[in-house]
C-alpha cells in the first residue's frame, strides 16, 4: 500500500549547502540552502528566492557551495535563519572564520570542510543560480588515500517532511559496477 501526498518538493536526499558571498563592503556572508545540486559536468544550480546572498553573487558575480556538516548542524542552521541583511556579522557570530578564494571573489567557510568555488554562469528571473564550478577544495581532515571520504565529511541532509536534518549513511554498494551481477 502506498500514501498519495500530492505534489510536493520532496527530493531526497536534499544536501545542506552553504552559500557564500561578498558584499560591497567584502564582508562574508553565508546562508543556508536545500535546493540545489549539480547541475552539468561542471555545474551547480542554486533555486534561491531574494536575499543578501542573491544581491551579493549579483554584485561579485562568484559564489562558494560548501557542505554542511554533523559537527556544525547549529552553526550551518543559524546561518539559514537569520539574514545577513539584519545581521551583517552574522558568519562571525555563528563562530566561522573565512579565507578568501584564491579562484573566485568568495569566501571559504573554514570550518566546513569542502567548497566549490563558483563563478555564476546565469542568474534567471525565477531565481535559479548556475555556477560554473573552477576549483573544489578539500581540507586534509578529510582525505583518504588523496580522495574525498564522504564519511570523513559527515555531510547532512535536510529532511523536508520533518523539517529535520540527518547524516548520510553507510555504504551501500559500488557504482557503476554492481548492477553487473544482472547482465
Amino acid at each position: 500500500m502506498r500514501k498519495n501526498f500530492g505534489s510536493k518538493p520532496w527530493v531526497y536526499p536534499q544536501p545542506v549547502l552553504m552559500i557564500g558571498t561578498y558584499d560591497a563592503e567584502g564582508r562574508p556572508n553565508v546562508m543556508n540552502a536545500a535546493w540545489g545540486g549539480q547541475y552539468d559536468t561542471k555545474l551547480v544550480m542554486l533555486s534561491l528566492s531574494e536575499h543578501k546572498t542573491t544581491e551579493n553573487i549579483r554584485l561579485k558575480k562568484a559564489f562558494t557551495v560548501s557542505f554542511a556538516t554533523a559537527k556544525t548542524v547549529v552553526e550551518c542552521d543559524y546561518l539559514g535563519i537569520v539574514s545577513g541583511s539584519k545581521v551583517p556579522d552574522k558568519v562571525a557570530k555563528a563562530g566561522f572564520s573565512t579565507t578568501p578564494s584564491e579562484t573566485v571573489d568568495a569566501p571559504i567557510i573554514n570550518e566546513l570542510p569542502l567548497t566549490l568555488e563558483c563563478k555564476l554562469v546565469k542568474f534567471n528571473e525565477d531565481g535559479i543560480v548556475v555556477g560554473e564550478i573552477l576549483n573544489v577544495s578539500a581540507d586534509e581532515s578529510i582525505l583518504t588515500d588523496g580522495n574525498i571520504d564522504c564519511k570523513k565529511l559527515d555531510a547532512i541532509i535536510f529532511d523536508p517532511t520533518s523539517a529535520s536534518y540527518h547524516r548520510l549513511g553507510d555504504k551501500v554498494g559500488n557504482a557503476f559496477s554492481d548492477g553487473n551481477k544482472i547482465k
